[in-house]
């Protein structure tokens, strides 16, 4: 029984181990199979011995999981359905609803339904909450209820969901979506192009090409590239991007990696569409990888001002490997470099702190590099814009709005009260904010900063040592100064509050669409993007030319 296991599981593992761990592992040979020797017999003796019925699947998904949870964020294993979803977002098709949507506790929740798609056909909007889906109670079901949403065209989907507490039923017809790299383009002015990179799906250089042709030919003679809230997508997309701004055998990213093979050089391969046309970049906090190739390269080469705020700061470069069964493993396997020679990587996931964090590349450590045309540039946190604005950053209690969804759920209470806006932009008054922070209040949603988690930690801890009692007043005298502060921090980010409750509800009376084409006559990081294009002389001194 144990030598047909070990020949039926070990010798597939140990192949498979070997299709990415390369030939400079050869040396560990023994220890690698020492080290897959003990777990097959651990996790055969565990699935046999345990005192309850295992799931031998549901053990081995987790176990790899947690293995390579302790290297870095993006070497993660995919399971056969995982695969299926890695895949859309690298094509950008699927057949579904059409809809962003999240899982809260035991409902999935519509964050934005897409214009012209089958939740939006069917009548679903954003902030309704699905509970059944055909015959299956989504609080009953504890894999991926957003699975249940995925089949074959024209498949009829019965749901039920809960809107401002009333219950609805409605049939959704499975349909083929094509989620766009460029979502959005058009003119902000008579010569000012505009185009919106989402992500960089095989789809994105066509469509940026297409925009930018398109553009062109509707009178525009410079561009505003809009890549803020992009967290990449396929390398070779980022590359051919910069193509259409660059010559042919320009060098944009190099990768270089302990493995030779995984060094590698990406250049230029096509004629450009337009080397000369001014081009100005946005990029914020949530541009990441291929967003910060593109930024990166094409402000080493000086070929455009970026603008805004630090992007992330992800210079690792994952590769996919098939495995058996229909499984996959995307895997870390070089860091990559921008023209000048700087890796923008921020987090160094080779040393952790003591709570198993990776540390940050402290900004006295960053390294200086030079352009092509001698301007100073640097590594270690993210592509630095040439030009910093303050409304691109992000306040901790914005950010801590954004992620507990007091804008989302506000925005939904909103629209049920003024449901007949239409195409009017809606406009948040000072009486509006105070009703906001009312809505907060009396929905009691927390901001859940760092300083309230380890408050509520303390707390928690103090129970379990049986002190709570002891500490009581103490602790609320803190919890009581820390919503006072937070109503100071509400008032103090007042605007950019404002800015992003009325950005959602534009959304929600008007699509995506309608937010895009109210960032170009609106968003002041657009308009300084334009005024700087505008000024030639300004233009051409930061770039040298």
């Amino acid at each position: 029984m144990v030598a047909f296991f070990k020949k039926k599981f070990i010798i597939p593992v140990v192949a498979a181990a070997f299709l990415f761990i390369g030939t400079s592992f050869k040396d560990d040979f023994f220890e690698i199979a020492k080290q897959i020797e003990i777990f097959t017999t651990l996790f055969k003796a565990v699935n046999t011995n345990y005192v309850d019925e295992t799931n031998p699947g549901d053990l081995m998904d987790k176990a790899i999981k947690s293995m390579l949870a302790s290297l870095d964020p993006y070497t993660v294993y995919f399971n056969e359905q995982d695969v299926l979803n890695f895949k859309i977002n690298n094509t950008g098709e699927y057949t579904g609803i059409g809809a962003l949507i999240t899982r809260k506790a035991d409902r999935i929740i519509i964050k934005e339904p897409y214009k012209g798609y089958p939740a939006d056909k069917a009548g679903l909007k954003a902030g309704d909450e699905i509970t059944q889906i055909g015959d299956v109670m989504i609080a009953d079901f504890k894999d991926d209820a957003s699975q249940l949403l995925k089949g074959t065209k024209n498949t009829k989907i019965a749901i039920k969901y809960i809107r401002q507490g009333k219950t609805n039923t409605t049939d959704i017809i499975l349909d083929e979506v094509d989620i766009k790299s460029v979502p959005f383009f058009g003119m902000i002015d008579s010569k000012t192009g505009y185009i919106v990179l989402a992500h960089f799906s095989r789809k994105a250089s066509a469509e940026t090409q297409s925009a930018l042709e398109q553009l062109k030919r509707d009178g525009a003679t410079q561009i505003v590239l809009d890549l803020r809230g992009n967290p990449g997508g396929l390398l070779n997309e980022a590359v051919n991007i910069c193509n259409l701004f660059v010559p042919k055998n320009e060098v944009i990213v190099t990768t270089k990696s302990r493995i030779e093979k995984h060094n590698n050089t990406y250049k230029t391969t096509k004629e450009p569409i337009d080397t000369q046309i001014p081009l100005a970049i946005l990029v914020n906090g949530r541009s990441a990888s291929a967003s910060e190739i593109v930024s990166g390269a094409l402000q080493d080469l000086d070929r455009a001002v970026v603008l805004g705020s630090r992007s992330f700061g992800k210079g690792l470069v994952q590769r996919s490997v098939d495995l058996t069964y229909g499984t996959q493993l995307k895997v870390t396997i070089s860091r990559y470099y921008t023209p000048s020679g700087r890796c923008i990587q921020a987090l160094d996931y080779a040393h952790k702190d003591k709570n198993g964090v990776a540390t940050k590349t402290d900004a006295k450590n960053f390294n200086a590099f030079k352009t092509r045309k001698g301007r100073t540039v640097y590594d270690g946190g993210g592509v630095m814009p040439d030009i910093e604005l303050d409304e691109a950053k992000m306040s901790s209690i914005t950010t801590a709005l954004l992620k507990n969804d007091g804008i989302f759920d506000y925005a939904t209470s909103y629209y049920y009260k003024n449901p007949n806006l239409g195409t009017q932009i809606p406009t948040i008054s000072d009486a509006d904010y105070t009703g906001f922070k009312q809505f907060l209040k009396t929905n009691k949603i927390t901001f859940d900063t760092e300083t309230e988690v380890a408050l509520k930690n303390t707390l928690a801890a103090a129970k379990k040592e049986k002190i709570d009692e002891t500490i009581s007043p103490e602790y609320q005298q803190l919890l009581n100064a820390l919503e006072k502060s937070e109503t100071t921090l509400l008032d103090k980010n007042q605007k950019e509050i404002k800015n992003l409750i009325q950005e959602e509800l534009i959304k929600r009376y008007q699509y995506q669409e309608g937010l895009y084409q109210y960032y170009t006559k609106n968003n002041s990081e657009i308009k300084k993007a334009v005024a700087l294009l505008n000024n030639q002389t300004e233009y051409k001194t930061i770039l040298k030319m």
